[in-house]
């Protein structure tokens, strides 16, 4: 297939890039660097099967020649206030990514009668009152809270992407990502995890805000894009959960990474420091994507991580 990739240079887009890339498809590139970073894709430059065009998804899209799919990854995803790169620092950008952006891919994929995969979050389901969380969850969200431009941008975009399979025949899929990590995330985007690595691989005492009670469940990047994959290839058009099931909670997360990078700093408590609107319980139900795509992740935690520290000593000059 000859493929359209949005958001291309962030960290989801550029595992997804490689992975399209090695089963043999064509694709074409798009970032406009409000978050992605051009080092993702450095690798990719000599590939014959690579194109990248520079350019904001919120504007109309114009791609030479026949696309057989739209993949719509492009969005800032980062909570953190405190980063540069967090969506509540870029807050109509992220909305216009998941508003008129998601138009703009949807009718690209409709003019070129491509089938369409629109990356949603598992911040749709917002601070869940349902555990663990199933498809047909409706949600607990604040829509005007201090995340609510991702929250309410993704949302949105689902209700869209239905309209179009449903009013206009569109060949469309929804996948629900939940908590990802690896290789290539931004040291400074303020997610936990590169944010809790490079506090250990510093010898710093790791930041826990509130009583770190809070759980999520993380899933090593290469087992969430064969997930994405096989939803592409499939016939489903609801919303599918991509995610590990296995939760485990901040506090013991952190004590994980301290462990595996030898750092003996400990933790830094911040009790009172609890950021806005954050989810306490976090976790997937896979069922669905157990029955329909025969997916689930294969890499443990302690794996995962190692994998991923080794990555950011890279990434930092260290041995």
């Amino acid at each position: 297939m000859r493929i359209l990739l949005t958001g291309a240079a962030g960290f989801l887009g550029s595992h997804l890039c490689d992975r399209l890339l090695a089963e043999g498809h064509e694709v074409v590139g798009m970032d406009n660097f409000v978050t992605g970073n051009r080092e993702n894709l450095v690798h990719l430059v000599r590939n014959k099967n690579f194109t990248f065009i520079r350019h904001d998804v919120s504007e109309t899209i114009t791609v030479r020649g026949k696309l057989d799919a739209v993949l719509h990854f492009a969005s800032p995803a980062s909570p953190n206030p405190a980063s540069p790169f967090g969506y509540p620092n870029l807050p109509v950008e992220t909305l216009k990514a998941g508003s008129l952006g998601t138009f703009n891919t949807l009718d690209l994929a409709r003019i070129n009668q491509a089938r369409y995969l629109f990356a949603s979050t598992s911040e749709v389901y917002g601070d869940p009152l349902e555990h663990p969380q199933t498809e047909t969850y409706w949600g607990h969200v604040d829509p005007i809270g201090l995340r609510s431009m991702y929250d309410e941008a993704k949302r949105f975009s689902e209700a869209l992407v239905m309209a179009y399979f449903r009013s206009k025949g569109a060949d469309t899929r929804i996948v629900r990502i939940f908590n990802t990590y690896g290789p290539r995330m931004r040291l400074d985007d303020g997610r936990v995890v590169p944010s809790f690595i490079q506090q250990a691989l510093c010898s710093e005492p790791l930041t826990i805000y509130g009583d770190g009670l809070q759980t999520r469940s993380f899933c090593y990047v290469d087992d969430l894009v064969d997930g994405i994959y096989r939803l592409l290839l499939s016939d489903e058009h609801l919303p599918v959960n991509i995610g590990n099931p296995t939760e485990t909670s901040i506090l013991d997360f952190a004590e994980t990474i301290n462990r595996l990078t030898g750092n003996t700093a400990g933790l830094d408590y911040h009790p009172d420091q609890r950021l806005d609107n954050d989810p306490q319980r976090r976790r997937p139900d896979i069922s669905r994507a157990r029955s329909l795509l025969g997916w689930e992740p294969k890499v443990n935690l302690e794996e995962g991580l190692t994998r991923a520290i080794a990555s950011y000593k890279e990434k930092l000059g260290m041995k």
